[in-house]
């Protein structure tokens, strides 16, 4: 039985993509979570590398039926009242696993309970079942609301394109590729001198080359500004693609700090201080640039945090001359100079 209410709203998140340490890709992912009292529901899973059914880069007639489907106007995808709340954030097959629960209404309410972890059609709660998550009842008012904005045109703004100025060709040519890769569109450009508002609105972070100067960055800032879009900024801290990448997918982040699991991130010589909001899988990456500006790349951490603060011992081999650390669990990408 659910007597209590629970609050239910939606917002936007992200998988965040990126170029890992072993030279391989994670593919970005924009999706609408679900925000149960307050706190992203994903949240409650542990460490859970996985997106919501409500993601961007779907068509938008799939996109439209998903949103249906949780206001039950069309019978569940899956045996015994069941649908998919998470999903693999790189096929969304079920055979990867995915979160169901059961979704019904009581009234003008809506239940979600009995969570489990499932591979195929049927899901043994026993066996694999969230035991400590849920069940949540939803006012029926606020359940549709909610989700009726994303049929209405009211879906939050998830631009994942990217503007790249500078000078150094060879560089961005190399950034831009890497973006596509993990799904992130990615231009070009001296500047953004008559470039029509319609594309400019295209963009959701304008990434600054270590050789573009402030006369340059303040005439793409006009630009923008005149054509009132609103994007964020990005300061290169060197020429390395990996770490680039991470700042850059630092600033397509649309999500609040209330609804991040990664929240701060500070380094010196001495070690990496982390603050992590749930538990959650953190990977701690440090990059550096030797005398004859070559990059090295080592792995510092890669384990599972509780939430708090934490210190992160830095190897000083790792962090000579200009060094940089990057932080990052599946939704959330953090990126700090190490201080002397």
């Amino acid at each position: 039985m659910c007597a209590e209410y629970a609050t239910f709203g939606l917002a936007p998140a992200m998988r965040a993509g990126g170029v890992l340490h072993d030279g391989g890709y994670q593919v970005h992912r924009d999706f609408v979570d679900f925000i149960v009292d307050g706190r992203p529901l994903l949240f409650r899973l542990s460490d859970l590398d996985a997106v919501s059914p409500l993601a961007s880069d779907v068509p938008p007639a799939i996109f439209t039926a998903q949103v249906r489907s949780l206001l039950l106007e069309s019978p569940a995808p899956l045996p015994g009242g069941r649908y998919v709340v998470y999903g693999c954030p790189e096929c969304e097959d079920l055979a990867c696993g995915a979160v169901t629960a059961v979704i019904r209404s009581d009234g003008e309410d809506f239940i979600w309970r009995d969570f489990a972890w499932q591979t195929d059609e049927h899901a043994d709660l026993d066996l694999n079942g969230y035991h400590g998550i849920g069940p949540f009842r939803f006012r029926g008012a606020e359940y549709r609301t909610a989700l009726n904005a994303l049929l209405n045109g009211s879906a939050p703004d998830t631009r994942r394109r990217v503007l790249l100025i500078g000078a150094r060709v060879a560089v961005l040519a190399k950034l831009a590729a890497a973006l596509r890769t993990i799904g992130v569109g990615a231009d070009i450009a001296h500047d953004a001198d008559g470039v029509p508002a319609d594309e400019l609105r295209a963009y959701g972070a304008v990434a600054f080359g270590l050789a573009t100067g402030e006369r340059d960055r303040a005439a793409v800032r006009r630009a923008f500004e005149e054509a009132e879009v609103p994007v964020v900024y990005v300061d290169g801290l060197a020429p390395i693609v990996p770490l680039l990448v991470a700042q850059i997918e630092h600033a397509l982040d649309r999500g609040t700090v209330a609804q991040r699991r990664l929240t701060g991130l500070t380094a010196a010589d001495g070690g990496a201080d982390i603050e992590v909001t749930s538990a959650c899988r953190v990977t701690l990456t440090a990059y550096r640039l030797d005398r004859l500006s070559r990059s090295h790349t080592h792995e510092i951490f890669d384990g599972v945090l509780e939430p708090g603060r934490h210190r992160i011992a830095l190897d000083a081999r790792a962090v000579r001359g200009r060094s940089y650390v990057v932080a990052r669990t599946s939704g959330s990408v953090l990126v700090a100079a190490v201080t002397r």
